[in-house]
């Protein structure tokens, strides 16, 4: 049973893992983000301390485009991990 485990089970799984986790990664991005205006910290913090708080649009802006930025990457790389470990596609 160990043997099917490791060369059947995990092999096919694999992809959906590794949706999972970058789901997850980027649902765990978005609520630090959102953490900032509750006084989490972060990049969230950082966008309504200096940006909004202060007027200075291209904090808030940059802060934005940084987030947009870590979550396609991070969306992207997982897409293509994903798209390597199925089997399924030739």
């Amino acid at each position: 049973t160990f043997r099917i485990i490791w060369k059947v089970i995990i092999p096919e799984a694999k992809p959906a893992l590794i949706t999972g986790a970058v789901i997850s990664t980027v649902t765990i991005l978005g609520y630090s983000a959102m953490s900032g205006a509750v006084g989490g910290g972060g990049l969230g913090k950082l966008a309504i301390m200096y940006g909004y708080n202060r007027y200075q649009t291209d904090i808030m802006f940059i802060t934005v485009v940084l987030l947009i930025v870590i979550v396609q990457v991070f969306q992207s790389f997982g897409n293509w991990a994903t798209k390597r470990s199925d089997r399924r596609i030739s």
